[in-house]
């Protein structure tokens, strides 16, 4: 691997050493070629303004109360608002950028001027807007008519959201506010309708239920012992005898629904004892009877208690019913209730946020929010920044030589001689004899004296190509001075003749 390496670099040693004048020849010719390209390219100049975005200290003062965007929604934006086509499009108005072409030809404008137009976030809130073109104050003009129109663009768009966000709270306030009213009235009508409904206790009504339920129990069973006295008084009957039996089936009746300590379980076993210790008081079973006088007394007092019967089943009924009216009152009163809640949620938030709108919009007519503040304008460029002369007559120095080793190689092998015995070795036919060079002193001389010269040309030449990197490096215009009179040489012949 190491001898085929050698002998390839001493293969393409001796095909330099071979051609040495041409390589030299070719080699200036490319880097000639290369040094009127770097002067023959056009010039484009860029033009760069910085804009820091401010954000005043009012703003961390008032924050909470005003809606203002944030630093970063601000710089996430940034890039499309100034390379939007509305804003460009107004910038090339201004500059009579448009003055005379067609809509196809503003539309190639448009683009070329997004292509061209660079915006770089140095910082988090510092930014620089460039642009290229060939013409210096063009580019100076535009960059800062650019920055100066999105700065007014900018600050514009912000007073009208915030005006138009102001009167749309303010209607949405007032539409509220009669949504508001209405809920408001509609539960103060049911309450004044449901309102007795609605105040009552339920416990207590279910209490007084309850009660009324025990006395109508009571005065059933005083009046059944009354009507059952009453029997007795017109057959003759022992009267114990059948209040007796009277109790005890009262007795039966209670036992069935209730436990043996229910008040009026032992209310009635007591009334049970009571007749039976009567029972064994009485002497030969002696049976008693009512007069006519006692026996009207109880007959007007089972109509008063029929009559009292009577009153407390409807009360007991019309409090049932108004025991099941009081959900629903409530429920239906509690509906109401929501959405006036809601309602008045609403209001209120739109409220807040009306006079967040209304602080926000005296902060944007002040300019008292998020400002862009031109730290360095955009001044007259007076060096082009493309074509970068100097590097490219540097890579042309270099690729001179490379190319031109590169067209040897090509030369050599586009060259059908042979040059080496191995050559025809490596074919397959057999080598009779080698001829060896025969040396001719005075042509060698010549040759020699002749790349002498070539050498000495091409040096002179050389150093002489060396002056215009040497100029650039010092930053001498000579030769864009001499190319600016060309051309305006040229440009005012040319009007000449079309004139």
């Amino acid at each position: 691997m190491q001898q085929s390496f050698e002998t390839e670099y001493k293969k393409y040693l001796q095909l330099l050493t071979r051609n040495k004048e041409r390589f030299v020849v070719w080699a200036l010719a490319i880097m000639t070629a290369v040094f009127l390209l770097s002067f023959i390219l056009p010039r484009k100049y860029e033009a760069t303004s910085t804009v820091f975005i401010e954000k005043n200290v009012i703003g961390e003062l008032v924050k909470g109360i005003t809606v203002t965007p944030s630093m970063e929604q601000t710089i996430s934006v940034l890039t499309y608002e100034i390379t939007s086509r509305t804003l460009l499009t107004k910038v090339a108005d201004s500059l009579d950028m448009t003055l005379g072409k067609s809509q196809s030809e503003n539309e190639v404008l448009i683009r070329n001027l997004q292509l061209n137009t660079q915006v770089k976030v140095k910082d988090r809130n510092l930014f620089t807007i460039s642009y290229t073109d060939k013409n210096p104050k063009l580019a100076r003009d535009y960059v800062n008519t650019l920055v100066r129109t999105y700065i007014e663009q900018n600050t514009s768009s912000k007073r009208g959201e915030s005006y138009g966000a102001t009167q749309f709270l303010s209607e949405q306030i007032k539409a509220f506010n009669e949504k508001l009213q209405k809920a408001e009235a509609e539960v103060n009508s049911y309450k004044r309708e449901k309102g007795g409904v609605i105040s009552i206790n339920e416990g207590k009504l279910f209490e007084e239920i309850n009660s009324a339920q025990q006395k109508l129990y009571d005065l059933e069973l005083k009046r059944r012992q009354l009507e059952g006295m009453r029997q007795v008084t017109r057959k003759g009957s022992d009267p114990l005898q059948l209040k007796l039996v009277a109790l005890q089936k009262r007795l039966d009746e209670l036992k069935v629904q209730y436990t043996d300590n229910y008040p009026e379980v032992l209310t009635v076993k007591g009334d049970i004892e009571s007749v039976k210790e009567q029972l064994k008081l009485r002497k030969g079973g002696e049976v008693l009877s009512l007069d006519p006088q006692e026996l009207a007394r109880i007959d007007a007092e089972i109509g008063a208690l029929k009559v009292s019967e009577e009153g407390l089943k409807r009360y007991i009924a019309s409090n049932r019913q108004l025991l099941q009216s009081i959900p629903q009152a409530k429920a239906g009163l509690a509906k109401l209730e929501v959405e006036w809640e809601n309602q008045k949620k609403i209001y209120d938030q739109l409220f807040a946020r009306h006079g967040q709108s209304e602080v926000s919009k005296q902060m944007e007519v002040q300019d008292k929010s998020t400002t862009f503040r031109i730290v360095d304008p955009a001044l007259l460029p007076v060096k082009p920044s493309s074509p970068n002369r100097l590097k490219l007559m540097l890579l042309g120095i270099v690729g001179g030589l490379a190319g031109s080793f590169a067209l040897l190689v090509l030369a050599d092998q586009l060259d059908p001689s042979v040059k080496e015995v191995a050559t025809v070795r490596e074919s397959g036919l057999p080598v009779l004899a080698v001829i060896p060079r025969v040396r001719d002193p005075l042509g060698e001389a010549a040759s020699r004296l002749r790349s002498r010269r070539i050498f000495a040309a091409s040096a002179l030449y050389f150093l002489l190509m060396l002056v215009f990197p040497v100029m650039e490096v010092l930053d001498m215009p000579h030769m864009d001075r001499l190319l600016d009179s060309v051309y305006a040489f040229k440009t005012e012949t040319v009007n000449r003749v079309l004139h």
